[in-house]
């Protein structure tokens, strides 16, 4: 039903063109599923929709789309080329063929290489590639080799994540019952460890926990997610925020396109409360370089309970001040999540 989905999509589009109050964009990115199963002509269509309703900023856009190896064909990647896509997203995770096994991914290592080298000989420069550690079958030696392959690519941005076993997973049922191994803390902390080594020789900045730049090279997408600006999600189960609310469309691809066809969005929405902005705030602003604000929180009106329970971790060394700016240190980052847990509010 693709024809019908990029048709609802198109449709959506035009019906959430003010959602965003008439403010230019800056980027798009096709993520989630497989956006790289859209051709010439959908995207064609798509981004007829975008430029016709939407205003664009001045700046050039930035223009991501996620794509899988296996996916990235030469004549794949020639045909983005034609397109307004700028920057790609591979969803590489390793380089070792019994790592992207036991992932269940459905390319192999050689594919790997391959489609970074096409994308870059196509002149595709803006790259980010994902890569996974911690996984009980990932070797130190072999997560060594995953960067320094990476590195030696000159790919100018890596997204790095922690392999995690979520409820009702393949991996999950596989745990267990034993036929994998469990994920260990001690060995994901110590390929971490060997991630901030190695980015920082090579001169990548960790601008948030698991998000490394060369100079010039930071997801400015991303970065708009972190810092709490406005976007638009567009497709099944996209999510938008316009600053004060939240909706979520309909996970359902036919009913998606059931009520795109008759003229509804189909989406669920909430307004944060105070105390979920601040909440929002503090997870997504202790992750970055930008660190959290005083002056901010204190508009929020949560200005002595954030510098109440920030003194631990000042006094611990996880987290360090400059002047209204709080930040993680290098060893907060290995406990980045509890950390900001604990300087959460309650409603």
């Amino acid at each position: 039903m693709k024809d019908e989905m990029v048709a609802a999509i198109c449709r959506e589009l035009a019906q959430q063109k003010d959602y965003l109050g008439g403010e230019p964009l800056e980027t798009i990115y096709f993520g989630g599923g497989t956006p790289s199963l859209l051709g010439q002509r959908d995207l064609d269509l798509i981004f007829g929709e975008i430029f016709k309703h939407y205003p664009i900023s001045a700046q050039p856009l930035e223009v991501t789309l996620e794509a899988n190896p296996d996916d990235l064909t030469a004549l794949k990647i020639n045909e983005l080329r034609q397109t307004p896509v700028n920057r790609l997203s591979i969803g590489v995770q390793s380089f070792s063929e019994e790592d992207l096994r036991f992932m269940n991914r459905a390319h192999n290592a050689s594919e790997a290489l391959a489609c970074i080298q096409n994308a870059q000989s196509a002149g595709f420069e803006n790259l980010t590639v994902d890569l996974i550690y911690g996984s009980p079958i990932t070797s130190h030696e072999q997560w060594a080799k995953n960067l320094e392959t990476v590195i030696g690519l000159n790919v100018p941005h890596l997204s790095c994540y922690c392999l995690t076993v979520e409820a009702k997973t393949a991996l999950a049922h596989q745990v267990k019952k034993g036929t994998a191994p469990p994920v260990d803390d001690d060995h994901a902390a110590k390929q971490f460890e060997h991630l901030l080594a190695q980015t920082e020789l090579a001169g990548y900045e960790q601008y948030e926990i698991s998000n490394f730049a060369r100079q010039g090279w930071h997801s400015r997408h991303n970065s708009s997610y972190w810092q709490g600006k406005k976007y638009l999600g567009i497709g099944p189960s996209a999510h938008s925020f316009d600053g004060v609310s939240r909706q979520w469309n309909v996970a359902n691809n036919a009913q998606y396109i059931r009520s795109l066809t008759a003229g509804e969005v189909p989406f669920e929405r909430e307004v944060l409360t105070p105390t979920q902005r601040y909440n929002e705030y503090v997870m997504t602003g202790l992750r970055t370089k930008w660190g959290c604000n005083l002056l901010k929180i204190k508009g929020m009106g949560f200005e002595t309970q954030f510098a109440e329970g920030a003194k631990t971790f000042l006094e611990d060394g996880t987290m360090e001040r400059c002047g209204d700016v709080f930040r993680l240190t290098r060893q907060g980052k290995f406990l980045a999540d509890g950390i900001a847990a604990e300087l959460f509010a309650e409603d």
